[in-house]
């Protein structure tokens, strides 16, 4: 029986031809025409006039928050419920990430939970565009102008995604990526700031490249970071991103068909899409009701293993991770911790036919009551 696994990189286009002239040119390393234009590229099509590529997802959001200035005994607001990048990239810096719980329309931080967890220590908010489905923006922005507050989306799952017609990554000061193998486009590892702020992007430039003066070549004025990309990331990055359109055209016509099939399975429910939306669906995420459908989530996640598909549980809130102890209880994040505890990821590549999906929904439903 076929296996179908939750994510697989579709790596169909110019990512050989663009690796090879990498390889034959020896231009391997963090220098190369690749680099710049990935750059240039992938910021314009986040809406976005500057890009700064970097080594991954994760230092995307440490190098934005030191360009901004953040620093030790700062605090900084990140939802209960995202993968624990977003809060560790606050506390690589010495400071202090203050959680809020999510809202259960989206999925995404709270707007309305924000304003209460803003201290005279609190710096700026990272909203998470959580699976692919972008925040309250509007709502985030109006918090963090009354609170002078800087604004960094993490868009790690949402590369495309769009807030009222404007592009996630755009809106707030910051916005970071994450190419992991597993997102809608890949470089194996990778990562990228986005900013409308040729200033800020100058100094994450600086700042990633062991703050070196680029007219005074080894002169380091202040503490910066090895945080590069390399040629070959930007040449299998620029060849995925040539695709990126089709990849979104369609992970969202496999949700449709998802939605379809899991509407009619009670005790499913399927991933919200708002109207001011358009949701990429990095992962087509379901949440599973132990009443109503018969069985709990990590049952269901059994099952469909035994069966050869497989899927993931939602991530652990952060305040139920040890590193983070003391940040709250369950009953300080009620929604988080029941998405938490009722959400899986289901077989989400580009690669998956109409067959797969039918299958995997065909899966759910046996089991259900």
């Amino acid at each position: 029986m076929k296996r179908i696994p939750v994510s697989e990189p579709f790596l169909n286009g110019n990512e050989e031809k663009y690796v090879l002239e990498c390889l034959r040119t020896s231009w391997v390393s963090s220098l190369g025409r690749f680099i710049p234009e990935f750059e240039a590229k992938f910021a314009k099509f986040s809406g976005c006039s500057h890009g700064v590529a970097v080594m991954n997802g994760t230092v995307a959001l440490q190098l934005a928050l030191a360009a901004l200035g953040i620093k030790e005994g700062d605090e900084v607001i990140v939802p209960d419920l995202t993968f624990v990048a977003t809060a560790n990239a606050v506390k690589y810096l010495g400071a202090k990430p203050v959680l809020v719980d999510s809202e259960p329309e989206t999925w995404n931080i709270d707007p309305g939970k924000i304003s209460a967890a803003v201290t005279k220590k609190t710096k700026a908010i990272i909203p998470v565009h959580l699976y692919g489905h972008p925040c309250d923006m509007d709502s985030v922005m109006a918090v963090a102008k009354k609170h002078d507050l800087f604004v960094i989306e993490d868009a790690a799952e949402a590369h495309g995604a769009e807030y009222k017609g404007k592009k996630v990554g755009s809106i707030g000061d910051v916005g970071c990526f994450s190419f992991y193998g597993n997102k809608i486009i890949t470089t194996g590892e990778g990562g990228m700031c986005t900013t409308g702020d040729a200033g800020l992007a100058g100094r994450m430039h600086f700042l990633k490249d062991h703050a070196m003066r680029p007219e005074k070549r080894y002169w380091h004025p202040e503490m910066g970071y090895n945080f590069r990309m390399t040629n070959v990331q930007a040449a299998i990055g620029l060849a995925q991103l040539e695709q990126i359109e089709k990849f979104i055209e369609i992970k969202r016509k496999n949700a449709q068909l998802y939605n379809s099939l899991l509407q009619k399975i009670s005790g499913i429910t399927i991933q919200p899409e708002m109207p001011w939306a358009k949701s990429v669906y990095w992962m087509h995420s379901i949440l599973v009701d132990e009443g109503k459908f018969g069985c709990g989530r990590d049952e269901l996640m059994a099952k469909l293993k035994e069966k050869g598909i497989d899927s993931r549980p939602f991530f652990y809130p952060m305040h139920q991770l040890p590193v983070f102890k003391g940040s709250g209880s369950d009953a300080d994040f009620p929604v988080a911790s029941r998405l938490s505890g009722m959400g899986m990821n289901l077989p989400s590549s580009v690669k998956l036919s109409s067959d797969d999906i039918r299958r995997v929904c065909a899966g759910i439903a046996e089991f259900a009551r």
